[in-house]
């Protein structure tokens, strides 16, 4: 038997096993809801290429030694069995495509070694890597390239024999594992479905290159369910949307999503891989003693269960990991296959509150103030605006322009934000700008309602506010409140509330670059070690990071920053209606916030949400001093 015979056979059952991969994690994903009829065509797979070496790169790159042996692995394995097709599929057996077989393998062989070491030969293994099969996956990757490297390399005399059959099984078992064993939920389907996710992602918005001014949905809204059509979430797998399956597939079990998650962090029952890997398992049915990865805190792995129409609260997922979820994004923001974990998340929560009516801790009494009186605390909201009387702001009027409406939120009512609340005002009197409150008639935006699942009462809410805002003229709205800013700017526009929606910090920032101001802070507050901590709202849905270190800088603070920031701060633990469920863990997720802010040895947390500030302040014991932007800039003034 000729050596070109058995490395052609090798290669068209390496194709029919690709097809049966594919064709069979398909039959799963299929068994999902259907999604919006048109957006999905196969054109989207032309996709693929820009997506993969763009958009997913340039996440995959954060970890350069990782982005490194990825290209060479991948990128080694997809040109050598190309080339392999071409020359053999095609009986062309060229020897110059001979040697560049050759060096893809090589590329390949030297990439999969790296991974060995990445999880075999370094100091300190990172501990959310999963094991199991992934650790013997670059042996078998590299078992395939050498096999070829030696198949090309080697004169055909020599091909005979013992060498021959090694050779062979070298290739067959690297080949197998990466498409008969991909279709069995090995770990080389992370390859094939996050090509595919890739082209048919939930989020078609995350890839277009221009901004979101007139988007729907923008990347980071939740997507608009139509409850007249019974969209109330998801209680099976199989009620999840196919190409939310497709992506639960896509999973590369890195956690890095695990590493970020600041739930995860403080001990609540929430790890956002094992989640995902739960997911895949209803989607197939079984259970999850496979799982080779870090546990859920305190959920022993082994003892859940799913199956694609089986319920997935409580026998594959406890409630209580859904309700730890802080919506903060960090896991959608580390994952280097672009999963969109709070969707999914969110999904099931709704599934919970608007089927099963089941919303833990104070979560069923806020819903019910929201639905009563517009104030999640059931407050009268016509005192909503007291802590201004004596500071001549004006309500807005219908029929006269503003240049800026401020909308405060829920806050309002809370002594600690209404220090931030009259210091903006302050600052905006004292620039002389043109702005107006909306007085007893404003009413929760609804941010609360949505991420604890309760729909209808987000959609009800947002159409109140909406028509509210419809009886007045403004140029733009401001608010102190990243939840408020993310709900008027994002959320709003599926309903028709298209709005210029502005963070307090950004508008301070501009006030201060034009001139109209020149804050400048004393020389003993100069001299004090100051941080700024990022809230999710602003920074990971909003992208918005430099404005508030910007106007720290050119009223004088030098700002040292914590280990993690920016695009990759961590949470404070308040939004996603978290303080609400409060699920307990071994420690508070503000209690890890401020130990950052204490390794630097700051003495000031700068903040920009009154979310994080009542958190961060929440923490006992000594700490940093936690005052927001505004306050720290009507000081300057002073």
């Amino acid at each position: 038997m000729s050596p070109v015979f058995v490395i052609t056979v090798l290669l068209w059952v390496s194709v029919a096993g690709l097809a049966f991969a594919v064709a069979r994690r398909a039959a799963y994903w299929r068994e999902g809801r259907a999604t919006a009829a048109g957006a999905y065509g196969w054109a989207n797979l032309l996709s693929i290429p820009k997506r993969y070496f763009v958009d997913l790169h340039h996440v995959v790159a954060r970890d350069p030694y990782i982005a490194k042996t990825h290209v060479a692995t991948a990128g080694g394995a997809i040109l050598a069995m190309a080339l392999v097709f071409v020359n053999y599929g095609l009986a062309i057996y060229s020897p110059w495509l001979d040697k560049a077989i050759f060096l893809a393998s090589l590329i390949m062989l030297v990439g999969a070694v790296f991974v060995w070491r990445r999880r075999h030969g370094a100091k300190a293994v990172p501990a959310r890597l999963s094991r199991g099969p992934w650790d013997s996956l670059p042996l078998l990757l590299g078992s395939f390239a050498l096999g070829l490297a030696l198949f090309v390399a080697l004169p055909a005399g020599a091909m005979s024999g013992a060498l021959a059959v090694i050779i062979a099984l070298l290739i067959a078992a690297g080949a197998f594992t990466m498409t008969f064993g991909a279709a069995r939920g090995g770990p080389m389907k992370h390859a094939t479905a996050g090509l595919l996710h890739l082209a048919f992602h939930p989020r078609q918005e995350r890839f277009t290159n221009k901004d979101h001014a007139n988007d729907l949905v923008p990347p980071t809204a939740l997507k608009m369910p139509v409850l007249d059509a019974k969209e109330y979430g998801v209680g099976k797998p199989v009620e999840f949307r196919w190409n939310q399956l497709l992506s639960f597939d896509a999973c590369v079990q890195c956690g890095k999503c695990e590493a970020a998650c600041p739930a995860f962090a403080s001990g609540q029952p929430l790890n956002p891989k094992k989640l995902i890997q739960d997911l895949v398992t209803g989607m197939v049915g079984g259970t999850d003693a496979a799982y080779a990865g870090s546990p859920t805190p305190g959920i022993p792995v082994g003892r859940h269960g799913g199956a694609p129409g089986k319920p997935l609260i409580s026998s594959l997922i406890e409630a209580d990991t859904i309700w730890s979820c802080t919506t903060c994004r960090a896991c959608v923001q580390e994952c280097p296959m672009l999963i969109e974990h709070v969707d999914a998340i969110v999904d099931m929560r709704r599934n919970q509150t608007l089927v099963e009516g089941v919303v833990p801790g104070k979560g069923p009494i806020t819903l019910a103030n929201l639905r009563e009186t517009g104030s999640a605390n059931g407050y009268d909201i016509g005192a909503r605006y007291d802590w201004a009387v004596d500071l001549q702001v004006q309500v807005a009027q219908p029929g006269r322009h503003v240049d800026v409406l401020l909308i405060a939120g829920e806050g309002a009512f809370d002594m600690r934000y209404q220090r931030t609340l009259r210091a903006l005002v302050k600052v905006l009197n004292k620039a002389g700008i043109d702005y107006a409150v909306l007085g007893g008639v404003e009413t929760d935006t609804g941010d609360t309602a949505r991420r604890l699942g309760d729909e209808a009462t987000f959609q009800q809410l947002a159409k109140q506010l909406i028509g509210t805002l419809s009886q007045y003229s403004f140029g733009k709205i401001v608010t102190a409140d990243p939840h408020v800013m993310h709900s008027l700017r994002n959320e709003y526009r599926a309903l028709g509330g298209f709005y210029d929606v502005q963070h307090h910090t950004s508008l301070i920032a501009e006030i201060v670059a034009s001139g109209k101001l020149s804050p400048r802070v004393a020389a003993a507050l100069a001299e004090k070690k100051i941080t700024y901590h990022d809230p999710c709202y602003l920074g990971r849905y909003n992208g918005e990071t430099e404005a508030p270190r910007k106007l720290l800088k050119t009223i004088g603070i030098k700002v040292v920053e914590m280990e993690r920031h920016g695009m990759r701060g961590r949470c404070c633990g308040g939004g996603g209606g978290a303080p609400l469920t409060d699920i307990p863990g071994k420690q508070r997720i503000p209690d890890i916030r401020i130990a950052d802010a204490r390794a630097i040895d700051a003495e000031i947390v700068a903040v920009g949400c009154p979310n994080c500030t009542a958190m961060l302040e929440g923490v006992v014991g000594p700490r940093p001093e936690v005052l927001d932007v505004a306050e720290l800039v009507a000081a300057a003034l002073e």
